[in-house]
C-alpha cells in the first residue's frame, strides 16, 4: 500500500479486527483493544467519520509518548448508593466510559437510576457508543463529556467551551438515539476538511480574527460557532459544570487539546446516567413510547420520497447498510492503518 492507493470499501468486522489487533500490539490489554476498535469502526458504520477510524494515530501516539495509561488504575468512591465517581487513571476515553455507563446501569438496575461522575480520562470518541451501550441493556441514558477550548462562551471572542455533545437515548422500535454537539458542526468535520484541503461552509467558523471564513483550517485555528448562538453556548457551559466542575475533572479552558497538548494528560470529564424507561409507567412505558414514534413518523413529510425518521435512526439505517456493503476510506485513511499496522508488526493486508 503506498501514497497512490485509491480509496476503496473494506469490509468493516474485518477492519474492527485490524485496529483491535493494531491497539493489542500496542500494549493495550486485548478486551480493551477490542472495545476501542468496536467504538471506532461504529462510528464509521453510523456515517461519524470525524471520531472514527480516521482518529488512530492520535491515539496512538498520546500512548506511546505516555500522556495515556494503556493499563489505567481505576479508583471509585461511592458517596450515595446511586452515585458514584469514577477516576479513570489517564486511561483512554473509550474505555473510562464504557466502565462508567456499565456502573451507571448497574446502579440503575438497583435503584431505578445511576449517576457517575469521570475525571481523569481522555477524549471518548462518539457518545452514541454509550447511549447504544445502555439502550442494549435496557435502559435510557444521558452521556455528558466537556471538551479542550474551541468556542466561544456567547458574547466573548475567544476559545473557551469545547463543542461537547448533549447526548441523550431511549429505548424504543425504533430506539432514540439523539447524539448532537453544541456548535454549529463537530469539530472532527472541520479537522477532516482541513486535512483534506477543503472549505467549510459560511457559519461553521470564525477565522483567529473574529471573521467568518470558509478556510477550514482558519476555521480550527480560530473559533468554532456554537448552535443556536447562546443556546449551543449555554449547553456546552452545562457540559462544563456536569463533566468538568462536579466530578474534579478540568474545566473551564484547562481541558487539553489531544492534538496540540503534549506536555500533560488532558483529564477530560464524563458525566453517565442511566435510568429505567419504565421506572414510572411500568410496562406501560413500551405502548407509549411506540405510540410517541407512530404518531411523529405518521407527519407529513417535507419531501414524499423521504419520510420521517427519528434522531439516530438515519445513522442505524446506514450502519445496517454498511455492514452488509462495507465501509469506504480515503487513500489517506487507508495508508494511515496501514502505517500505524506496520509500526506494531501487524500486516494490515491480511485484514483490508
Amino acid at each position: 500500500m503506498n501514497s497512490a492507493t485509491p480509496a476503496r470499501t473494506v469490509d468493516a468486522q474485518r477492519l474492527q479486527t485490524l485496529i483491535g489487533e493494531i491497539f493489542s500490539a500496542e500494549g493495550v490489554p486485548a478486551a480493551d483493544a477490542a472495545r476501542i476498535a468496536e467504538c471506532l469502526v461504529l462510528a464509521d458504520l453510523r456515517g461519524v467519520a470525524s471520531h472514527g477510524v480516521s482518529r488512530l494515530s492520535i491515539y496512538l501516539e498520546r500512548l506511546r509518548r505516555g500522556m495515556v495509561e494503556r493499563v489505567p488504575e481505576y479508583r471509585v468512591s461511592e458517596p450515595t448508593p446511586v452515585a458514584a465517581l469514577l477516576d479513570g487513571g489517564n486511561g483512554l476515553g473509550f474505555l473510562t466510559a464504557t466502565r462508567a455507563m456499565d456502573m451507571a446501569a448497574e446502579r440503575a438496575g438497583q435503584f431505578g437510576i445511576g449517576m457517575v461522575g469521570v475525571k481523569n480520562s481522555n477524549h471518548f470518541g462518539m457518545a452514541a457508543c454509550y447511549l447504544l451501550q445502555a439502550v442494549e441493556a435496557g435502559y435510557a441514558a444521558l452521556v455528558f463529556t466537556n471538551a479542550s477550548p474551541a468556542m466561544p462562551v456567547w458574547g466573548g471572542r475567544e476559545p473557551f467551551l469545547g463543542t461537547s455533545p448533549f447526548a441523550f437515548g431511549a429505548p424504543g422500535t425504533p430506539p432514540i438515539i439523539l447524539d448532537m454537539a453544541t456548535s454549529v458542526v463537530a469539530r472532527g468535520k472541520i479537522r477532516r476538511a482541513a486535512a483534506a484541503g477543503e472549505p467549510i461552509p459560511e457559519g461553521w467558523a470564525l477565522d483567529k480574527d473574529g471573521n467568518p471564513t470558509t478556510d477550514a483550517q482558519a476555521g480550527y485555528d480560530g473559533l468554532i460557532l456554537p448552535l443556536g448562538g447562546p443556546k449551543g453556548s449555554g449547553l456546552s457551559l452545562m457540559m462544563e459544570v456536569m463533566a468538568g466542575v462536579m466530578t474534579g475533572a478540568a474545566f473551564g479552558g484547562e481541558v487539553r487539546n489531544q492534538y496540540e497538548r503534549f506536555d500533560a494528560p488532558q483529564n477530560v470529564g464524563h458525566m453517565m446516567v442511566a435510568f429505567k424507561p419504565g421506572v414510572f409507567m411500568g410496562a406501560d412505558y413500551r405502548e407509549r413510547m411506540g405510540e410517541l414514534v407512530s404518531r411523529a413518523k405518521a407527519s407529513t413529510p417535507v419531501h414524499a420520497d423521504q419520510p420521517v425518521l427519528m434522531p439516530g435512526e438515519p445513522e442505524a439505517l446506514r450502519a445496517e447498510e454498511r455492514r452488509r456493503s462495507g465501509i469506504s476510506l480515503g487513500a489517506a485513511d487507508l495508508e494511515m492503518i496501514a502505517n500505524e499496522a506496520r509500526t506494531v508488526g501487524v500486516d494490515a493486508s491480511a485484514y483490508i
